[in-house]
């Protein structure tokens, strides 16, 4: 029997899924890939190697990336911690790159105790 938990997230490119594990301290894998499970494997296009651990995988479907894990056997990341986490730095990294191509530039950052993200970004009139 499968224990490998698949969760559809809103994380739709792939470049701000890879920066925001970047960001998380995560190594990670891209290509024609499998993740290990207590019953098996799992085929996924991004794979997270952990330590002494089951893996964690992304697969690209039409509604954008799945989360998929055998979260039985996932050592050192809570699944809900981290995926909060997760969509927070994806959320960052792509509201600076849309807000970037319309001419706005980064004035300050702030993060707050809580773990909001402040961003104050100016856009020159010409």
């Amino acid at each position: 029997m499968s224990h490998f938990s698949r969760i559809q997230t809103a994380l739709m490119e792939k470049e701000y899924l890879l920066m925001a594990l970047k960001d998380l301290g995560m190594e990670y894998q891209e290509g024609d890939l499998s993740i290990k499970g207590f019953a098996g494997k799992m085929k996924v296009d991004i794979r997270v190697s952990l330590p002494l651990s089951y893996d964690i995988g992304f697969r690209k479907g039409a509604n954008g990336y799945e989360l998929v894990a055998d979260w039985f056997g996932v050592r050192g990341i809570q699944r809900d911690q981290f995926l909060t986490q997760l969509k927070q730095r994806y959320a960052y990294h792509v509201t600076r790159s849309k807000l970037e191509k319309q001419g706005f530039t980064l004035v300050e950052e702030e993060v707050k105790e809580t773990g909001q993200i402040r961003l104050l970004l100016r856009r020159m009139q010409s």
